[in-house]
Formats: structure tokens, C-alpha cells, sequence
């Protein structure tokens, strides 16, 4: 049974296949769109709220030719008068995959050892793999020529990610970076380093531990490609929000910040941002802003990443 909860769910060969899924089915959006996921159901557990994420994943089963479930995890009996085992078991009788957006990454992994169906992680507070394929695939667009090698464009590209480096998306650019061939580096306050989890999946799939932290934002972006940031105050954080703030408020990317990258490098942020805080308004309205199309691309690869589950489920 394969799954996508993590970036390396998916072996190089199959991450380019996913990105050239995505570039065609974004071209034929509104023309043709095969229907892969015709006569099925697939349901979204989702226990954090969101916008980009429920949407693409809804309008992107809907595009398949499937039916989308969307399920609060306040209306089910997910852990409340039920196990995650047992919920995984049951909804495998009803629904053909599960996209889940949850708390703790372990919560995922039951699942999808527990069911018979694909699980896709549409965030947990380790990792966020649909964001990271998509950031990807927004930078390939970019930099791959005309109908060319897409993953391939990503090699020795430099990433930089500022604010909160022992988040989800910092964790997931480490993973993502290593797998794309990319180079990282990241630049948060002392006590945000990457974490010794992210460490050991490196260690676990069999990727070098090769990312650089720095305390000093300016050294991070400097011939960086790429200049990264999220929110400093992640869902379930909130109280600590004013020590977030006033710890991360010296890697704010501002527009001297973002000067510091290359001169063509582009700014992405997952969004939603918070002007005045992670991002100034100015970089924000950059025209090498590029956080509208990170948006948009959600809708494209997820689509991909569902059709490529469901031809693999159905090979059995």
C-alpha cells in the first residue's frame, strides 16, 4: 500500500513523474482531465482549520471525477470513543483514501498502517509534504526549460529559510532540499535549531545531513535562490506568541533581507503571512513574489499525488 506522508514516500523517479503529472494536468485544467478517481469517495480528516489546503483538496477530488467527504474530527469518533486504529478500519469499508490534516505526525502513520487505503498528510506539526512537492514544482516551472526536466532544474539550487527552523515547513524544506538535490540554509534564534528528529529521518532514509543553521539571517540568504519564511506562531502555539515574536523579530524578511539573496532569487511564503511580523509588506508585493502561485499549485500537484495513489492502489 503506498502513502504520502512524508517527502521521501516518493523515490526521485517517482517525484518527476508526479511534477510532470502536475505541469499537464495544470495545462488541460477546464479541457481534460482524466477521471482517475471516478466512483469514489475520498474523505478529509481534518483537525486544524484551513483555506488553501481543504480547498485544493476538495476542488482537486472534485476535478478527478471523485466525490470529496469532508469530516471535522469533532463530528467522528477519531480518538474520543474511537482508536485511530479502528477509525482507519472502518472508513477503509466506506471511502477509497483519507487525506488528513492533524496535530501529531504519529496520528497519520496509525492510520495508514491500520487501513487499507492511501493516507495523504496534508499537515501535521512535523511535516508538510504536499506544500514542500508544491514550493518545488513552483520553483521547477521557473527554472526547468520549455517541457524539460523539472526535478532536474531543482539540483544545487540554494534554499535559505528564515524565523521558526524547528517548524513543520523548516522540517519539511530539510527533507524536501535532500531529496531534491537543493541546498539549505537556515537562519532562527538559538533554541529553534532543526530538531533531532529531523536528524533522524535523514538518518533513516539514507540522506546526508547537510544543511546549514546560522543565528545570522544575512549569512543564510546570501546567494540564496530562494528566500523561504512561515508564521512564527504555528496553530496550537498561541501562547506563546509574544515570545515568538520577540525572539524572531530579527529574521523578519525585509526588503534589505531579501537584497542580501541573489538578484533574481524569488520570495515564497505557505501563507497565510502576517505582513509587519515573518514578512514585510514590501517583499510581500514584490513582483518576485511568487506566493500566489505557490497557491494556486497546491491544487495541481495534490491532484497528481492523488492520481498517482490511485493508480498504484488499483495495480493492487
Amino acid at each position: 500500500m503506498k502513502h504520502f506522508l512524508k517527502e521521501t514516500d516518493f523515490k526521485p523517479h517517482e517525484v518527476a513523474e508526479v511534477f510532470a503529472l502536475a505541469r499537464d494536468l495544470k495545462a488541460k485544467r477546464g479541457r481534460h482531465t482524466p477521471p482517475v478517481l471516478q466512483h469514489q469517495t475520498w474523505a478529509l480528516i481534518f483537525s486544524k482549520s484551513s483555506t488553501r489546503t481543504r480547498v485544493s483538496f476538495e476542488v482537486g477530488v472534485h476535478e478527478l471525477g471523485g466525490n470529496p467527504l469532508f469530516l471535522n474530527k469533532n463530528d467522528i469518533q477519531l480518538g474520543r470513543g474511537e482508536s485511530v486504529e479502528d477509525t482507519a478500519k472502518v472508513l477503509s469499508r466506506f471511502v477509497h483514501g483519507l487525506i488528513v490534516r492533524t496535530y501529531e505526525h504519529a496520528e497519520v502513520e496509525r492510520l495508514a498502517a491500520s487501513g487499507t487505503i492511501p493516507v495523504i498528510n496534508a499537515l501535521t506539526d512535523f511535516l508538510h509534504p504536499c506544500q514542500i512537492y508544491t514550493d518545488a514544482f513552483t520553483l521547477a516551472e521557473r527554472w526547468a526549460p520549455k517541457g524539460g526536466d523539472l526535478l532536474g532544474s531543482l539540483k544545487g539550487r540554494k534554499i535559505a529559510f528564515l524565523g521558526d527552523t524547528a517548524c513543520n515547513m523548516a522540517n519539511s524544506w530539510i527533507l524536501g532540499a535532500a531529496l531534491f538535490g537543493m541546498k539549505i540554509s537556515l537562519s532562527g534564534p538559538k533554541g529553534f535549531e532543526p530538531s533531532p528528529e529531523i536528524d533522524a529521518l535523514l538518518k533513516q532514509e539514507g540522506l546526508a545531513k547537510d544543511y546549514h543553521f546560522t543565528t545570522d539571517p544575512l549569512e543564510a540568504v546570501k546567494d540564496a535562490d530562494v528566500v523561504y519564511t512561515d508564521v512564527w506562531v504555528s496553530m496550537g502555539k498561541e501562547e506563546e506568541t509574544k515570545q515568538r515574536i520577540a525572539q524572531m523579530s530579527p529574521y523578519a524578511v525585509t526588503a534589505e533581507v531579501f537584497a542580501a539573496a541573489k538578484p533574481d532569487a524569488w520570495f515564497m511564503h505557505c501563507l497565510p503571512a502576517h505582513p509587519g511580523e515573518e514578512v514585510s509588506q514590501e517583499v510581500l508585493d514584490n513582483p518576485r513574489s511568487i506566493i500566489f502561485d505557490q497557491a494556486e499549485n497546491r491544487l495541481h500537484i495534490q491532484k497528481a499525488i492523488m492520481a498517482t495513489l490511485a493508480s498504484n492502489q488499483a495495480r493492487g
